[in-house]
């Protein structure tokens, strides 16, 4: 199946055309301001990850027009851009239309014609269990041929734009949202909006409180949040590497990817964000197998720590590759350095797209430098190197870019500072949500945010978090909604209000799409009540979030 994306160039879109074929919808471009006579849709989500796919069609499912607007060039976020190892702490917390995908994902699976380089009785991965309703590995084109049948069936509109973030890019009335500007000219009307990015860009455009970042422990009573040396020990050199380019020499300067300073006082807060990377689709089947791409202006000194470290007495291979069925890989960041880029991401989130292209690029010239040194450098370990010369990018993936994974991993960007901040205590079950939407149940889980050089004069990381929670924990729905002076009329389901290390936990791909359903529910009632997102009455809220599958307390027999 055709996949949705834009240029190499990463500003030339894909004509509508291309977007109607794909979903079967019915996609037309008003090329003319709003008037007030009749909006473009009932509602308007924007940003085509997981939530916002979820959330579309739960729109479309109600009865509402919904206009899904993809900004970034790709359906389904990094669901469909190579992380198919879902992380999700407890599959019995995902409910809803959320189930109903990975439920079609193990369909899919259970026809043998599914099964194309290896049989079912041989693959040895996980997320399929025997008995299991739901498979929760998979490869990137099974999630995305799931994401564009279930938009099929409720022939929701989908259109390829992004919001005009020059100034003016959204019209409010007082604290109410009504309309959106794209960058092409193109406006869209519509009485409630739910901004499923990433980044959150809608919400800052509508003027919302945002944080991004790590609030320090003090901000509010947490223990896990701002710098942690202390905790990151995961991730972490193993034995002493030296940082100077001449060995003992700090005026000679500083290696590649290591920051000047030091990493700040334990549990204060600052703008560090923890580390992006791409989630690579590799493969060893040879017939399917593409060797690793040499970036332009490859250097193997970039990777000087790297080579060091390994001189030093490190010999594990620098990554996480979790099997996918047919062979393939979702291949993550694992160990002291790898494929997540420290520092490199501390602007992104509030960045203008040209600066944000640069950083993906540069995220995507690092990392496919680091798989090219680890499978051709002489000064990488024989074994590892061994590793990385067996597997290389599969050819059947991601064809439209190269077979490289088309988004980059943005674990955090702005998170909204809404009527309720999820925290710690709520992580920890030490507080509980009144007015749950959803579930997390994943570990506090931060990568490192930073390189440095320790007292001792060799290089640390720090920032790396893993801490489990007890139990899956309620999210609140007030954690979705903006502070009512500032927007009554959108909903944020992925950007959500919480702490730098809350977020952490709820950071997960299922999660997001169980929220997306939710905010999709709590807007219908809005739409049908005629009233602000705050004044959703959660006892009605809840009864319908149940009534479509939602788990909202633990055990799950408790929600009903």
């Amino acid at each position: 199946m055709t996949s949705l994306w834009r240029s190499k160039s990463w500003s030339k879109w894909l004509p509508a055309a291309l977007v109607l074929w794909w979903c079967g919808a019915a996609c037309q471009v008003a090329g003319s301001a709003p008037t007030d006579a009749a909006p473009t849709a009932d509602v308007c989500v924007y940003g085509s990850t997981s939530a916002g796919v979820i959330a579309a069609i739960e729109c479309a499912q109600q009865g509402h027009s919904v206009v899904l607007l993809d900004c970034d060039g790709w359906i389904g976020g990094l669901t469909t851009s190579g992380l198919g190892a879902t992380d999700v702490g407890n599959k019995d917390a995902i409910g809803g239309l959320a189930r109903e995908f990975y439920r079609r994902v193990r369909r899919h699976y259970d026809r043998p014609q599914a099964w194309t380089a290896q049989r079912r009785d041989e693959f040895r991965g996980r997320g399929h269990d025997a008995g299991g309703d739901a498979a929760w590995t998979f490869e990137p084109s099974v999630a995305q041929a799931v994401f564009a049948e279930m938009l099929r069936e409720q022939r929701v509109e989908v259109r390829t734009a992004r919001l005009d973030r020059g100034g003016g890019g959204v019209h409010k009335d007082g604290a109410v949202l009504r309309s959106l500007r794209c960058e092409d000219g193109d406006v869209v009307t519509a009485r409630v909006f739910l901004d499923c990015t990433y980044e959150g860009d809608l919400l800052a455009e509508a003027g919302c409180s945002f944080v991004v970042g790590r609030e320090s422990n003090a901000r509010y009573g947490e223990t896990l949040n701002g710098v942690q040396t202390k905790n990151a020990t995961k991730h972490q050199f193993t034995v002493r590497v030296d940082p100077y380019v001449v060995p003992g020499d700090p005026g000679s300067g500083l290696l590649p990817h290591v920051q000047p300073g030091g990493p700040g006082a334990e549990g204060d807060g600052d703008h560090r964000v923890q580390a992006y990377c791409f989630r690579i689709c590799a493969t060893d089947v040879p017939a399917n197998r593409l060797p690793w791409p040499k970036p332009d202006g490859y250097d193997a000194a970039e990777f000087e720590v790297l080579l060091r470290y390994f001189e030093a007495g490190s010999t594990m291979p620098p990554w996480h590759p979790v099997w996918m069925p047919n062979r393939k890989t979702d291949s993550n960041n694992n160990g002291a350095f790898s494929t997540d880029h420290l520092g490199a991401n501390y602007d992104y989130a509030t960045a203008d797209y040209a600066t944000r292209a640069r950083i993906v690029a540069e995220h995507r010239r690092y990392q496919q430098g680091l798989l090219w040194t680890l499978a051709h450098e002489p000064r990488v370990p024989a074994k590892v190197r061994a590793e990385f010369e067996r597997f290389g990018l599969a050819r059947d993936e991601f064809r439209a870019t190269d077979n490289w994974p088309p988004l980059l991993y943005v674990r955090e960007g702005r998170r909204l500072l809404g009527e309720q901040v999820v925290t710690e205590d709520h992580c920890m079950g030490r507080a509980v949500a009144a007015d749950p939407v959803g579930m997390g149940a994943y570990a506090m889980d931060s990568h490192n945010v930073q390189r440095y050089v320790a007292a001792d004069g060799s290089v640390r990381n720090e920032g790396d978090v893993q801490v489990r929670v007890p139990a899956p924990y309620g999210i609140s729905y007030r954690a979705l909604v903006p502070q009512r002076e500032q927007a009554s009329n959108l909903l944020v389901p992925v950007c959500v209000s919480a702490s730098h290390i809350a977020y952490g936990s709820i950071r997960m791909e299922p999660v997001f799409m169980v929220l997306g359903q939710s905010a999709a529910i709590a807007a219908d009632l809005a739409l049908r009540g005629g009233i602000a997102v705050q004044d959703v009455d959660y006892a009605a809220l809840r009864a319908r979030l149940l009534a479509a599958g939602q788990v909202l307390a633990w055990p799950p027999g408790e929600s009903r």
